[in-house]
């Protein structure tokens, strides 16, 4: 990546054009900028999922929004720059006693954690739910989102300030992964396993995830941090009558646009009633975003990390 000077963009018709106060950084786009990722835009192109600023202009036909408001979005592409479009469905106004650097950090692991939790792993009161990487970003909206509706989480980790972290976050139980003994932990602790398993890691983590899943479970496959992609026999997914699930968040909300924006009311309401908070430990210059992902790529980021403009 190199840090230039690119013309400024203008709305077009249904789109908002952001003057950037903050923009967060997430694991995939290092894949992205890596080359490695499912979607590979066409060069030259900026990164930056997610944004928080204030209304530059807005194009032809929007109504929610005017110059001037304060609000945060979900470009998806762009937003590590001085100005960034957004869809009008993809951007929302940022509610009262929110910081940029919080707003920023907000949507992404958030609508993550809602549609993987909610709609795909119909997590009920009461239930057992497992959240791995529990020091990470999605692994901190996955444990506030699973304490905001009802369950019992345990989370892990793979160190002390980590594990201190989620537990920050509200998790009832913390366990280290740096070896395999949370697997009988997590059985000792719920008498029949955990009934969600929220899996942003991958690899080992999942393979030993599905030893220790309730009788009829549900495995989230949310990504790969830990680098294999892995597999899993049938014959165990029969025997437990487990499900093993995908979460795919990004191709879910392009394929129904209005998911976002009826998704992200009921996560403000949630952060207005004090139930979600993003936690920003590190922010960074735009001109130090290399930095950035790479503290990002090297496991040393707790929560969120953000650039501020």
């Amino acid at each position: 990546m190199i840090f230039g000077e690119m013309p400024k963009p203008q709305p077009k018709p249904g789109e908002v054009l952001i003057a950037n106060r903050a923009g967060a950084l997430n694991f995939f786009e290092i894949l992205r900028v890596q080359g490695k990722y499912q979607e590979r835009p066409e060069f030259p192109w900026v990164p930056g999922a997610e944004v928080a600023g204030i209304v530059d202009s807005v194009g032809e036909g929007v109504t929610r929004f005017k110059s001037g408001d304060r609000v945060y979005a979900l470009p998806f592409l762009g937003g590590f720059a001085d100005f960034t479009i957004a869809t009008e469905l993809n951007t929302f106004p940022m509610p009262d006693g929110m910081g940029f650097a919080e707003a920023a950090a907000f949507p992404l692991i958030y609508q993550t954690s809602y549609f993987g939790l909610k709609d795909r792993g119909e997590l009920r009161v009461g239930e057992w739910l497992l959240v791995h990487a529990g020091g990470s970003g999605v692994g901190m909206s996955a444990i506030q989102l699973g304490k905001a509706w009802g369950a019992k989480v345990i989370a892990t980790a793979g160190s002390e300030d980590k594990l201190a972290f989620a537990k920050e976050q509200g998790a009832d139980h913390v366990l280290s992964y740096q070896d395999g003994t949370w697997v009988d932990q997590v059985k000792q602790i719920t008498k029949r396993g955990a009934d969600v398993i929220y899996d942003p890691v991958g690899g080992d983590i999942f393979d030993l995830s599905s030893k220790c899943i309730a009788p009829y479970g549900r495995l989230l496959v949310i990504g790969f941090a830990g680098g294999r992609i892995p597999s899993i026999a049938a014959n165990r997914i029969l025997l437990k009558n487990m499900s093993v699930v995908g979460v795919l968040w990004g191709n879910h909300a392009k394929a129904f646009p209005n998911y976002t924006r009826d998704t992200q009311a009921e996560l403000t309401k949630l952060y207005v009633e004090g139930k979600v908070r993003p936690r920003v430990t590190q922010s960074f210059k735009l001109e130090d975003l290399v930095a950035g992902f790479h503290a990002l790529a090297t496991r040393k980021v707790i929560g969120k990390i953000v650039v501020e403009f």
